[in-house]
């Protein structure tokens, strides 16, 4: 069995890389993360939203015969992955697995989000909100690129089948947290390479070598995860995978937070966003607890 990339699947990798770090570099979610500040919310970049669905982004796994691209799961987790590196703002997930059902949403035409937990992300900026959104309120949320309403539990009310709580879903929100742990990782490396402390680089003392060190193993754990789980389609191995990308996200920016002495604090740095929005997609959809109750009932 083989267990590297293909070509194509590298070609695939590298073009999302360079459209993202290209359309949505540093300097774009800087100034996003500003707007947010002055008007007192994001505002959705539907321009950026259209030339994502022109790429291909939201129609990876449609069938060519109904406009898509004809590729799998493993293909949008690259994809996903390359998102979550660059912090890119949106219903992403939830547009994507809408693709085949609502029209627009493959284009980039069409935004969707989908009520299918307790907090439901761009309920005023999407187009589509699938499932009830009855009594939704705003709330405040940790991530000033995501806005968020609170929806209040009704007696039989269920979640959409194809919400965040699918095995896709799951699935495709594990690959974002990849994309931010490793994205901390690098700017935890490039900056005990670069910060000197008594004549030498910080990353040549043993305390933050381990640091470092942890957070690369703890990302290719979750690496390893995410794409078999994309491989296998299965919702058990998708939990597992979310538990671990979940975790890489989240300690890696705190890890990040220690290298780099406490600067992810500031507002100057990126750090403190990855850990802010790595903090929210463990509330979007179903959380740690559910997942870990999953996997001790299968085995």
């Amino acid at each position: 069995m083989h267990f590297q990339l293909t070509d194509d699947q590298r070609a695939l990798r590298t073009g999302v890389r360079q459209l993202l770090e290209g359309r949505f570099g540093r300097e774009a979610l800087r100034a996003a993360v500003d707007g947010a500040e002055r008007q007192g919310a994001p505002a959705l970049d539907r321009e950026l939203w259209r030339e994502l669905g022109e790429a291909g982004f939201f129609a990876l796994r449609l069938p060519e015969e109904a406009g898509g691209v004809g590729l799998g799961l493993p293909e949008a987790v690259l994809a996903f992955e390359e998102a979550g590196r660059v912090l890119l703002p949106g219903p992403l997930v939830t547009t994507e697995l809408a693709a085949a059902t609502v029209p627009g949403a493959a284009a980039g035409t069409t935004v969707v989000t989908c009520a299918d937990g307790p907090l439901v992300s761009w309920i005023d900026a999407a187009d589509v909100a699938l499932g009830s959104t009855a009594g939704a309120r705003a709330v405040r949320s940790v991530d000033p690129l995501t806005p968020l309403h609170r929806v209040p539990a009704a007696p039989g009310r269920s979640a959409p089948p194809q919400g965040l709580r699918s095995p896709a879903g799951v699935l495709l929100t594990a690959a974002e947290q990849l994309g931010s742990a490793a994205r901390t990782c690098e700017l935890a490396v490039q900056h005990a390479r670069q910060r000197e402390q008594f004549g030498r680089p910080i990353g040549s003392f043993q305390a933050v070598k381990h640091l470092c060190a942890q957070m690369l193993v703890r990302t290719e754990v979750a690496r390893a995860a995410v794409y078999a789980a994309a491989v296998t389609e299965d919702p058990l191995e998708a939990s597992g995978a979310r538990l671990l990308a979940d975790e890489a996200a989240v300690r890696g920016a705190r890890d990040c937070l220690q290298v780099c002495g406490g600067m992810g604090f500031t507002w100057e740095s990126d750090v403190h966003l990855h850990l802010k929005r790595a903090w929210l997609r463990t509330e979007l959809g179903p959380s740690s607890a559910d997942a870990e109750e999953a996997l001790a009932s299968a085995l």
